[in-house]
């Protein structure tokens, strides 16, 4: 482990070393071996036994933080990478198999962080996809930035990555016959690109109590701190929590890229008038709903006659106040449940338990 160490340090002080040799008076130019560059496509011209590379002639920085590589033809292998690399990077290996260089590989999945056996990272890609590559710069004072990858518009994961003097440029490498590529070196990141999605306002004001949780824009992110774990987690298993610490089975698990959503159907008799008094709302929950649902950890068994006929008195004092809540899986229903309103209403809530999780939230999708 020290001489892998030893050796990324010599390699980082030969390649400031060359920068200053150079100097900072010859004007940036893109740097290609093994591929033909035609505007903004590149195409492999080896003989499927070595790599080519291109690695662009700026780096990443605050005001361009992003590109994109769509695939045109996969060529032989389909052998296609898309990262960050130093300047000097060498263009007989892809990019990610050299220290202080990470890549993306189109024909595995694989993430290669420096290293020629890669990680699985994500899914493969294909004639047509589009690979983008971006950095989040806030951590670059430090000597580290946040390096993440895309799909067609979509987040595939990140990677905290240290930064050499010069910056990371973008790079993509090949290695098979027929390999062919566009290169967008100013693309736009929006965070989600779906025709059938926008971006709105993350309406921070809307939120009113946080614990333990940071607000990011539209991003919630869980603190990194184990003493102050105290929230319930309602999305790793797929249950429905009901009030209790025990939950049913309800629908599939979500895992990243999930988009889950809850909303509220109103009848059309609903009122908001009068108070409900919160033993009432206890009656309510362990009663069955109009369409036969019930939740037997709110049931007894053992309910004498007399307990039922109160609870139906409630039900019809306070029919105007149950609504029912429902949740979708990526725009499909997976459930509903009726309940009382509370007093003061329904509000909105995420909950997360563990270290590292982060979720985008949406308080007014443009859907229904």
């Amino acid at each position: 482990m020290d001489d892998i160490n030893v050796l990324h340090h010599r390699c980082l002080l030969n390649l400031r070393r060359r920068i200053r040799d150079i100097g900072d008076g010859h004007p940036a130019q893109d740097r290609c071996m093994r591929l033909q560059k035609d505007g903004d496509t590149l195409s492999y011209q080896g003989n499927s036994e070595e790599v080519g590379c291109y690695v662009a002639g700026h780096p990443l920085s605050k005001g361009n933080c992003y590109f994109e590589v769509t695939i045109v033809d996969t060529g032989v292998r389909g052998t296609i990478a898309v990262g960050l690399v130093p300047k000097f990077y060498r263009l007989d290996h892809q990019p990610g198999w050299l220290p202080y260089s990470v890549a993306y590989h189109a024909d595995n999945g694989k993430l290669y962080n420096g290293n020629p056996v890669g990680k699985q990272f994500g899914p493969k890609c294909a004639r047509g996809d589009r690979i983008g590559c971006g950095i989040h710069s806030e951590n670059t004072e430090a000597g580290l930035t946040t390096v993440f990858f895309t799909k067609n518009g979509r987040e595939v994961g990140s990677i905290e990555v240290p930064v050499s003097s010069e910056g990371l440029y973008p790079a993509v490498g090949m290695h098979s016959m027929g390999e062919e590529v566009k290169v967008d070196l100013r693309a736009e990141w929006l965070l989600e690109e779906d025709d059938t999605m926008m971006m709105v306002d993350s309406h921070e004001d809307d939120w009113g109590r946080l614990h333990d949780v940071r607000v990011s824009g539209m991003v919630r992110n869980r603190k990194r701190d184990p003493k102050l774990i105290r929230c319930v987690s309602l999305t790793d298993d797929g249950k429905i929590f009901y009030g209790i610490g025990v939950g049913d089975a309800f629908g599939p698990r979500c895992f990243k890229g999930d988009i889950m959503g809850c909303g509220i159907m109103f009848p059309r008799d609903y009122s908001l008038d009068g108070d409900v008094d919160v033993e009432d709302l206890g009656q309510l929950e362990g009663l069955p709903s109009q369409d036969g649902i019930q939740n037997v950890l709110y049931l007894n068994g053992e309910d004498e006659e007399e307990e039922e006929e109160e609870g139906d008195e409630v039900v019809q004092e306070q029919q105007g106040r149950k609504v029912t809540v429902f949740f979708t899986r990526n725009g499909k229903l997976m459930g509903r449940r009726e309940m009382a309103v509370p007093p003061g209403g329904l509000y909105p809530t995420v909950g997360m338990l563990s270290s590292g999780e982060k979720v985008k939230v949406d308080l007014h999708p443009l859907s229904g």
